[in-house]
């Protein structure tokens, strides 16, 4: 929904619109904090970079975006986001997809003791 917002442990992410086939989010990942390495079954996900830097993992490859800079990633494609600065990261999340609910996650490490199906 609209609005909505979670903590999680890395940070905390912010819907900013939503509709048919789509969500985009706003995602603030803390210094020194990442994402699980996961992959989603029904979304693509299109992260551009609004301050900070990025150092995305995808498919064990890695990449460095800073501001302005975009990353794609395909459905199924295993990918992490990762602050390794001493300032917050901000991006925009835009996913692409038939189904973008939260629990279309499956996680294959987690810093924090998550599995696939918890937030």
């Amino acid at each position: 929904m609209i609005g909505e917002s979670e903590t999680r442990p890395w940070g905390a992410w912010h819907i900013l619109d939503e509709g048919e086939g789509f969500k985009v989010k706003r995602i603030n990942v803390n210094p020194h904090a990442r994402l699980s390495y996961q992959t989603h079954e029904h979304r693509a996900e299109h992260w551009t970079v609004v301050t900070g830097k990025a150092t995305c993992v995808i498919d064990g490859r890695t990449l460095v975006a800073g501001p302005g800079e975009s990353v794609d990633i395909a459905i199924g494609q295993a990918h992490r986001i990762i602050n390794e600065q001493d300032e917050p990261l901000v991006l925009v999340e835009v996913q692409l997809g038939h189904y973008t609910g939260e629990d279309d996650i499956v996680r294959l490490e987690d810093d924090y003791g998550r599995s696939e199906d918890s937030p």
